[in-house]
């Protein structure tokens, strides 16, 4: 490997330890902070390795797993943007637009465009692969949410009508079965009732 690619790897490897301090509103299972960026994409990667036979059709697991640690790199750039906070879609995709052609700008260029290019495709979210990592970037706030008590929909003041058609589209695409186990915990929720997994 020349050492010209070597030292724009080692920039970029640099330069993403920055996601480390953009804090989601999410919190931890804990309740003790809030998660960043980097945790919330490590937890996706585990979700992607341990969950691909929920998928609604067969996937490349390795692929999805790819996906999930690279889709909020921009994020650096950018920063996030809660699902529940009413920006322009718009104007958030055409941020994440630039931030992805730099950050991934300062790769060697082959390695750099097939980054993009990867994250192109979770973006426009029409293959497989990518519906499924669509599916656990909304399952996994979303149990969160529901394991906290309320989280960010309580801070929100989110409807049940609102998590269905916030969530809902993108699981029910990607993980039918995911679901259906989380209506069952959307429901128990907003009617009062303690949350459990034993229905899975």
């Amino acid at each position: 490997m020349p050492i010209a690619a070597l030292q724009q790897q080692l920039s970029f490897l640099r330069e993403i330890d920055r996601l480390k301090s953009v804090v989601r509103q999410s919190p931890l299972l804990d309740q003790s902070r809030k998660e960043n960026s980097a945790e919330h994409s490590w937890h996706l990667a585990m979700y992607a390795l341990l969950l691909s036979d929920y998928a609604a059709a067969s996937v490349d697991a390795n692929r999805v797993l790819r996906m999930l640690l690279i889709h909020d790199i921009v994020e650096i750039d950018v920063g996030d943007f809660p699902i529940h906070a009413g920006h322009s879609v718009e104007a958030q995709a055409r941020e994440e637009a630039l931030a992805a052609q730099r950050l991934f700008g300062l790769l060697p260029a082959a390695q750099g465009e097939g980054l993009l290019a990867l994250w192109r495709e979770f973006e426009a979210g029409e293959t497989e692969d990518a519906r499924f990592a669509k599916a656990l970037d909304r399952f996994q706030p979303l149990l969160i949410n529901v394991f906290t008590g309320g989280g960010t929909w309580t801070e929100n003041k989110v409807t049940l009508q609102q998590v269905a058609s916030r969530y809902g589209p993108a699981i029910q695409r990607g993980a039918p079965k995911l679901w259906a186990v989380c209506e069952a915990w959307i429901e128990q929720h907003f009617a009062g009732q303690p949350v459990n997994d034993a229905g899975c």
